[in-house]
């Protein structure tokens, strides 16, 4: 009886790609299917917000993905707080434990990308600044291979020698991101399972943490930004 050589021959991957933008997607995509056709087949899913990347993780029906590319910034999904990549890649983390993680971002700001890496380990961390067609291709292949890859601005950020990470949870990051809505801060236990009080000692520590004690809210807004610390 006649084998299939190719389905004999190659390595089946389920490779999961979130991003807003839908001309980056494509772009994964070509890259992503250029990777050694001859020992491997990829299946793509692809996913354009928080909310539809939420809706395929946790499908029973969809199998597990091997490997995901994650867009950190992105529309939120705040009925399930999914506010960023770094939530779906815990999430993925919940669902999928075996799924590689490979982070995409614009930001530059090194407490925000030592943070990423104490919190969610990605297989992968790339700016996107840093990212060509051979980067993806590289960064892809030491992934598949069950190795790390930090892209060059990232490799250059953790050699500098600055101050730890700030690290805050996900209490804190629903309250900077219902402040930057305009949220009054009376109003935001309807959003968040604490009280007012709770809240408002969490402000003032982030404030804190941020250096800007006598700061307004609209000073701690600007100032998380800056820390990549909101999106």
């Amino acid at each position: 009886m006649a084998i299939n050589s190719v389905d004999t021959l190659t390595t089946k991957n389920k490779i999961l790609i979130v991003d807003d933008h839908p001309f980056i997607i494509e772009g994964y995509k070509n890259a992503i299917t250029r990777y050694n056709p001859d020992e491997f087949e990829f299946f793509i899913t692809k996913a354009k917000d928080c909310q539809s990347a939420y809706q395929i993780i946790t499908n029973p029906d969809i199998p597990a993905f091997d490997i995901a590319f994650l867009d950190i910034s992105m529309p939120p999904f705040e009925e399930k707080n999914i506010y960023s990549g770094e939530d779906l890649a815990k999430l993925l983390s919940e669902y999928m434990p075996n799924c590689k993680i490979i982070l995409l971002t614009m930001y530059t700001e090194l407490l925000k990308i030592k943070t990423i890496i104490n919190t969610i380990n990605p297989s992968g961390l790339v700016i996107k600044n840093d990212l060509t067609f051979d980067e993806l291709l590289f960064a892809f292949d030491k992934v598949i291979k069950d190795e790390k890859y930090y892209s060059q601005s990232v490799l250059k950020m953790l050699s500098q020698s600055e101050e730890d990470a700030i690290e805050i949870d996900q209490f804190d990051k629903q309250i900077l991101f219902h402040l930057s809505k305009g949220t009054k801060l009376n109003t935001i236990p309807q959003y968040i399972p604490i009280s007012l009080g709770a809240i408002e000692q969490r402000k003032l520590k982030l404030k804190e943490l941020l250096k800007i004690e006598d700061g307004s809210d609209i000073d701690l807004i600007r100032e998380a930004k800056n820390k990549g610390l909101l999106f």
